[in-house]
């Protein structure tokens, strides 16, 4: 039995290798908005986890822009595609984590898009919420949308993206990283905060928040608050419980406007 497993994982590694460096290649097409400075090279000595890796210097590094929904089958991944081979990191701020990795995008010598975009289209990772460039989160939302529409990895499950009429559901994930979409009923301003509201029950249901100095950057981006009134919208972020369920907009990239109302 033992031997047959490690048949079967060597098996998924070679496939998932050929896969990765298929469809990176196919992915070039794509514009390669996360193609920041180098902040430096690396031999890969081992896939640490899902999203971290140690070069053969000792340095580690943590794979900016995406939050793993596959922990498992993301880290074989990595592990085929990554382990001996040569890497160049780029990023906009190399300063390490509290855990002393340092947050970079990853490429592999000749590709133009970072191994984050390998892991967002096979459906074993999400966009995250925490880049601020938006070239960059354009780049990966793309490769985010082609598993998507093939319903790979994450996206076969069908309660990926939540409901916003759903506030239950929505609250069951209270610290954890969610998508979300519905239609902005109401967008009302209170204090220093402005609520995008999705129901009508301020205190039970789902709403936005963003602070009076994040709105000049969401409105030099068009997305007024106010002009997202009666749209429909995807959200992502981190669910926090203030009443009814909440997620706090710190940067545009966190917003897609869906059109239509």
């Amino acid at each position: 039995m033992q031997i047959q497993s490690m048949q079967i994982l060597s098996t998924l590694a070679r496939s998932t290798l050929l896969a990765c460096t298929t469809l990176l290649a196919c992915g070039a097409s794509h514009a390669a908005g996360c193609n920041f400075e180098i902040q430096g090279e690396g031999r890969v000595a081992a896939v640490v986890d899902a999203r971290s890796l140690r070069l053969d210097d000792g340095r580690e590094v943590k794979l900016a822009g995406i939050e793993v929904a596959d922990r498992a089958k993301a880290t074989t991944v990595l592990s085929a595609l990554l382990v001996g081979r040569e890497v160049t990191l780029r990023g906009q701020d190399d300063t390490p984590d509290r855990y002393g990795r340092q947050p970079a995008y990853a490429f592999l010598d000749g590709q133009e898009m970072p191994v984050q975009s390998e892991l967002l289209r096979q459906g074993l990772a999400l966009v995250s919420s925490e880049i601020a460039d938006r070239d960059c989160v354009s780049t990966l939302m793309a490769a985010e949308a082609e598993a998507r529409a093939a319903r790979s990895g994450t996206w076969a499950e069908a309660m990926v993206i939540k409901n916003a009429e759903s506030p239950d559901d929505i609250l069951a994930g209270i610290g954890r990283f969610t998508v979300v979409e519905g239609r902005v009923l109401s967008v009302r301003q209170a204090g220093a905060t402005t609520y995008l509201n999705f129901g009508r029950n301020w205190t039970r249901d789902f709403a936005l928040t963003i602070s009076r100095r994040i709105v000049p950057a969401f409105e030099a981006a068009g997305l007024a608050p106010k002009s997202l009134e009666n749209r429909r919208i995807r959200v992502r972020g981190w669910v926090e419980a203030r009443r009814g369920p909440r997620i706090e907009l710190l940067r545009v990239g966190q917003i897609e406007v869906l059109g239509g109302n």
